[in-house]
């Protein structure tokens, strides 16, 4: 049997994708699982014990490219290489979890006999399907995608999120903490300050201080992590009386993997690293503003999720000019947060503080 999964961003995406993955393997276990991915995730998945392939897709590079005349033929080339290599295989089962156009596309061109998704038709994503089931947006991610198992059959008790973390990725993540004065052993938090949207971020002054008191009171060691082209960690640091680690843009996903999974916890606004570190089984501290924790928050119940219960959020809106939700979010409550799984891990033994794997 011939199975294809279509799930091709982002991070939170893909590592929520991950269990149904899992059930999949179990489910059909002599099966040749294929997955199509977009490249900027797909570190996540590459050489996954329960995949036989990933196929990348390197749709944003494609649509830039298409627009420079002297790249064009060259582009469609690789477009078409790209819809061979889709369909070599004959798919008995294709599942299309993303649910959008772009996917649908996908869940086309591959030819599969079962083409299973939604019955939506966002950004008409039903179209190409003959086989679909209903999507209960009261759900969190994770759950609705099993719902695709549960319809094939099987239903999970077990939520399996597994990334295949490398000695190559943790011999980097040792050399950088080493090269920073850190030893694995030690207790640490990782913070993310990132996010995509400028609605989901907190202010940089609060995260300062939030980060000095975890330093100076808890005695915990601080380490920033996430894409930082904007600057900002190098900003929250400069605010910082206490000091700090940056390891921002310096990790692959499955280098960031390892990293949480060394981590006491992890403080984050709503973003990838947040589901890579709730994978892990790390602790999290969640910020949330414009989006719903119940649907896209940390997955599982070690986790403490924040959020100003206002009469506009969840917005779902990328842009906002007072931003309250996040701005009411205070320094005190989310300390508090911190300090109650450090105590609540201390209680349970110093060793589950020191690396909750």
């Amino acid at each position: 049997m011939n199975i294809l999964i279509v799930k091709l961003s982002a991070i939170g995406d893909v590592i929520h994708t991950l269990p149904s993955l899992s059930a999949l393997r179990i489910l059909y276990p002599d099966a040749d699982i294929t997955w199509v991915i977009e490249e900027a995730s797909s570190d996540i998945i590459n050489d996954h014990p329960y995949l036989d392939r990933i196929i990348i897709s390197r749709r944003k590079k494609w649509i830039a490219d298409l627009k420079k005349l002297h790249r064009v033929n060259r582009t469609i080339k690789e477009i078409k290489s790209f819809i061979l290599t889709l369909r070599e295989h004959r798919y008995d089962l294709v599942i299309d979890f993303h649910g959008l156009f772009k996917s649908s596309l996908i869940v086309l061109l591959s030819g599969g006999k079962r083409k299973l998704g939604y019955n939506s038709m966002q950004e008409l994503s039903g179209l190409f399907l003959n086989e679909k089931i209903y999507e209960d947006m009261g759900k969190h991610a994770v759950d609705r995608y099993l719902d695709f198992i549960l319809h094939l059959g099987f239903n999970v008790k077990n939520k399996e999120f597994l990334i295949p973390i490398q000695k190559a990725n943790e011999d980097r993540v040792e050399k950088l903490l080493k090269g920073n004065n850190i030893d694995t052993k030690e207790r640490f938090v990782a913070v993310n300050p990132m996010a995509f949207w400028e609605t989901k971020l907190w202010e940089d002054d609060k995260f300062a201080r939030l980060c000095d008191r975890i330093t100076e009171e808890l005695k915990l060691k601080v380490i920033f992590t996430g894409s930082d082209s904007s600057g900002m960690i190098e900003h929250i640091q400069s605010l910082m009386a206490s000091p700090s680690v940056n390891l921002g843009g310096k990790t692959t996903l499955r280098d960031l993997s390892y990293l949480y999974k060394l981590a006491s916890l992890m403080i984050t606004t709503d973003s990838g690293p947040m589901h890579i570190a709730a994978a892990m089984r790390t602790p999290v501290v969640a910020l949330f503003g414009p989006t719903d924790p119940s649907r896209t928050g940390p997955y599982g119940e070690e986790h403490m999720v924040i959020r100003k219960d206002i009469p506009c959020s969840p917005c779902f809106l990328k842009k906002c000019d007072s931003r309250k939700c996040m701005k009411e979010i205070t320094v005190e409550e989310v300390f508090q947060a911190v300090k109650d799984i450090v105590d609540r891990k201390s209680k349970g033994g110093m060793d589950k503080l020191v690396c909750p794997c």
